[in-house]
């Protein structure tokens, strides 16, 4: 089915569990029980018969309300268990978003997220924090392993991995609440995502760099930031953005679609090359001799990809957006973009 295209991704055999690996263990709230600002957890009949015990206690946080907890599970990882805590969400108040205003996202490196607007405004989400964690777990995990098997595992290797996890679910969590707060803030109605299929798994851009592009958590970003945008009422369009480096927006390139073969291909022809060109690692320069963020005319590129589709106007889009497009470190972002939003500004 996958060969066939009836699967958008490729099916993967299930992991089982390894030898005395451990479960995770749910209780549903009507089970557990509040005394005295600890929770008591019932382990059972046959665990009395055993050893003795028929429940244990553990301090309840000061910032959850225990009315609003659906479940709590038990999750064994990396020697450690972790306590989840299962609530509903509250119901957002949705405003009315402009359907007319879209913004434009391309993924990356050092700029993790280029982002372009209709509405006259551009900005990158720096990525340099990111790429930095990655190279120092790296460099941990080949000092530990120096000398060992390949598949050697230890008490330290699961500590410094389950501390660059927690990193990356962190600069996941600000990324896309960032990118979201933004967009309420300007009226957005449409986000686009410039994405190309198995581009992790089929990437070729060198040793080095692809070890740093595979471990970039893009591909986790790009789904919080869909599942937050369909709780605010944003459409969230993802949509491949092969050539968008290549060609000038502001020259308005014609873009192909990757795979396809229309009257020219790709740019091989002399009448479809592009008009501009990257003169250094971010820039770009157009027909006209003008000068614009490299990424940032990616992301323009990926609006226009699907402008005609979602009726888009575009005109807002020129060289001052895209010229020098405002950056924004993760740990540097003030409240008003770290916290969530309950209405539209």
């Amino acid at each position: 089915m996958f060969t066939s295209g009836e699967l958008a991704q490729k099916p993967k055999p299930p992991k089982y569990r390894k030898k005395n690996g451990l479960a995770v263990v749910s209780y549903p709230a009507r089970w557990v029980k509040l005394v005295n600002g600890m929770l008591k957890f019932p382990l059972g009949k046959q665990v009395k018969a055993w050893f003795g015990i028929d429940h244990f206690l553990l301090p309840m946080p000061s910032n959850l309300d225990f009315n609003q907890i659906k479940e709590l599970r038990f999750v064994p990882r990396n020697n450690c268990f972790y306590l989840e805590f299962v609530y509903e969400q509250s119901t957002l108040e949705k405003g009315q978003p402009i359907a007319e205003n879209v913004l434009g996202i391309d993924p990356g490196l050092n700029n993790w997220l280029t982002c372009v607007s209709n509405v006259g405004k551009a900005f990158i989400v720096d990525g340099k924090k990111v790429k930095s964690q990655n190279q120092w777990y790296n460099k941990q995990v080949a000092k530990i392993k120096s000398g060992q098997s390949g598949d050697y595992w230890d008490n330290n290797l699961a500590a410094i991995t389950e501390k660059r996890n927690r990193q990356m679910r962190d600069n996941v969590n600000k990324a896309a609440r960032f990118v979201l707060n933004w967009c309420i803030e300007h009226q957005i109605g449409t986000i686009v995502f410039g994405w190309n299929q198995r581009q992790k798994d089929s990437i070729n851009i060198g040793k080095k760099n692809n070890q740093q592009f595979v471990q970039i958590p893009t591909a986790k970003l790009k789904a919080r930031i869909a599942e937050l945008s369909e709780q605010y009422g944003i459409k969230f369009v993802e949509t491949e953005e092969s050539y968008t480096s290549k060609a000038s927006f502001l020259d308005e390139d014609f873009l192909p679609t990757f795979g396809e073969k229309p009257v020219c291909v790709a740019f091989r022809r002399k009448r479809c090359e592009p008009s501009g060109k990257r003169v250094n690692r971010g820039l770009y320069r157009s027909a006209t001799g003008k000068l614009i963020n490299a990424d940032a005319n990616g992301a323009g590129n990926i609006i226009k990809k699907v402008a005609t589709q979602l009726s888009l106007d575009l005109v807002k889009v020129g060289r001052e957006v895209l010229m020098l497009p405002q950056r924004y470190k993760l740990d540097d972002l003030t409240r008003k973009y770290r916290k969530q939003c309950v209405a539209w500004l």
